[in-house]
């Protein structure tokens, strides 16, 4: 908590609660959860825990709706990343890594890889994070909906 106390309670950061982000959680459950898995993984390969932490926090510091906003300017997965860096600067200064980490979490979806296995820790931890948070509940509604035409308790 110590390397993010001064972000995470920030009203632009809190405000990402109010985005829904991968069907089941909201865009600042997901953060946190990249966030904190992201440090751990870090601190266990020795990365700079701090800056993972941080730009974990910060990857999806963007304020629409990302199922319906288009840009002219490219794909979503393209342009999120450069507004998530520019609202994150408003917030705090970044440091060369923290801007590649939140820059290039999207790759495999775009074609810039990462630059320092933070940003790897991160862009990969994202994807962890999105197909839990999307498939996990959805597997439980699903394995409920089961047990209940079988008239047995989930």
């Amino acid at each position: 908590m110590s390397y993010i106390e001064d972000l995470i309670y920030t009203d632009e950061v809190q405000s990402l609660s109010e985005f829904k982000q991968h069907h089941y959680s909201t865009r600042l459950e997901h953060s946190i959860s990249v966030s904190y898995l992201s440090y751990r993984l870090a601190k266990k390969w020795n990365g700079n825990a701090r800056a993972t932490a941080r730009a974990g926090l910060l990857h999806d510091l963007f304020y629409y709706d990302w199922r319906t906003e288009k840009f002219d300017g490219g794909t979503h997965a393209y342009v999120h990343p450069r507004i998530a860096v520019k609202n994150a600067e408003k917030l705090t200064e970044l440091s060369d890594l923290e801007k590649d980490i939140i820059i290039k979490h999207m790759w495999l979806a775009t074609i810039a890889p990462p630059k320092y296995k933070e940003s790897y820790i991160v862009t990969m931890v994202d994807k962890y994070c999105a197909t839990h948070e999307a498939l996990v509940p959805a597997f439980r509604q699903a394995k409920n909906k089961v047990y209940s035409m079988l008239g047995m308790a989930g």
